[in-house]
């Protein structure tokens, strides 16, 4: 069926690319915002971390600089918090919260936090099961392979479980961060407004990545399905 000469299965990748983009839009306005406003107390992102992690005794977690924006992230495997530029060196509310929801990842690493190992323990899985779902539905889309294009999809559910699990993960880690930045006296009660919109813009981006796969998938579906017809 198309609604005025448009198949309905792009209408979901358009709006799968206007949720995510509107997501990508916010959180960099409100990491721009933020970025621009430096704290009361005048502490990096490096610092902060630390002040964090020594204070969790995770002294054995390093704390080193990368490149790029908004590229922040805790690696589990090696125990290594990697704060991208801005926020290593940056004293201002967005470098500082996003340095401590860094350390909020590897505060739940430290405490056996479930769904952080669980993410982590499927992770090789999800990676194998999406690459071989994405080349079956290519293959069944190409050769009207209708039972390979099925297989894909199934194999690709595997992404979207990894996102939803990934959800409380960030959002459990975003609210530590603000416990942590309280708690330390790391930034002050005015700035706590800030800290939080910046938060939650970036969390916002995981639910828009969940909402874009699961009309992805749904497209699919549809198309498998309008072939089986």
């Amino acid at each position: 069926m198309y609604y005025y000469g448009i198949d309905p299965t792009y209408i979901l990748v358009l709006i799968g690319f206007v949720i995510t983009l509107i997501a990508q839009i916010f959180v960099s306005s409100s990491y721009s915002k933020y970025k621009k406003i430096k704290t009361k107390s005048g502490l990096d992102g490096f610092s902060v971390a630390r002040k964090i992690l020594d204070s969790h005794d995770l002294k054995n977690v390093d704390i080193v600089e990368i490149k790029g924006e908004l590229t922040d992230h805790y690696d589990p495997s090696r125990k290594v918090v990697r704060l991208s530029t801005d926020v290593f060196h940056g004293t201002s509310i967005a470098s500082v919260s996003v340095a401590a929801h860094e350390c909020g990842h590897a505060v739940q690493d430290k405490e056996g936090y479930f769904f952080l190992r669980l993410r982590s323990n499927i992770l090789p899985l999800v990676n194998i099961s999406t690459t071989i779902g994405y080349i079956a539905i290519v293959i069944g889309l190409i050769f009207g392979a209708l039972k390979l294009l099925w297989i894909g999809i199934f194999l690709e559910l595997a992404i979207l479980v990894f996102q939803l699990i990934t959800l409380p993960v960030e959002f459990n880690a975003s609210k530590r961060a603000l416990e942590y930045l309280n708690k330390e006296t790391l930034i002050e009660k005015d700035e706590q407004v800030g800290s939080r919109k910046m938060l939650t813009a970036a969390a916002m981006t995981y639910v828009a990545s969940v909402v874009s796969t699961l009309l992805q998938i749904l497209r699919f579906i549809l198309i498998a399905a309008g072939r089986d017809d």
